[in-house]
């Protein structure tokens, strides 16, 4: 259900992107992430049995990542947008208002 250390952290390094203003790899959460996967990477001359533990606590941030970044483009979406007229909220929700007869709306 992990998936691979590889993808972990490939997806740690494209949420840091989405979140920081300026180039990511100058933050210190770039270098923080990249220093701890080469510290418990598995190596030909030690099995370090942290890896286990590090990857799945890198699979945790990075849902908590993804998951605090999709909760604010819905709220800029849908929060805060004071009074809406009917037929944007038809719209909203994937619906038409019907037509009046005699051209009407």
């Amino acid at each position: 259900a992990l998936g691979s250390p590889l993808q972990t952290f490939r997806g740690l390094l494209r949420e840091l992107r989405h979140a920081s203003g300026r180039p990511y790899r100058d933050t210190p959460a770039y270098r923080h992430i990249v220093a701890t996967f080469r510290a418990h990477r598995v190596t030909s001359q030690k099995l370090c049995r942290a890896q286990q533990e590090l990857h799945f606590q890198a699979a945790t941030y990075l849902c908590l990542l993804r998951s605090v970044r999709e909760h604010a483009a819905l709220h800029r979406e849908y929060h805060g947008k004071g009074e809406r007229s009917p037929e944007e909220v038809a719209g909203l929700v994937g619906f038409r208002l019907p037509q009046q007869p005699g051209g009407k709306g």
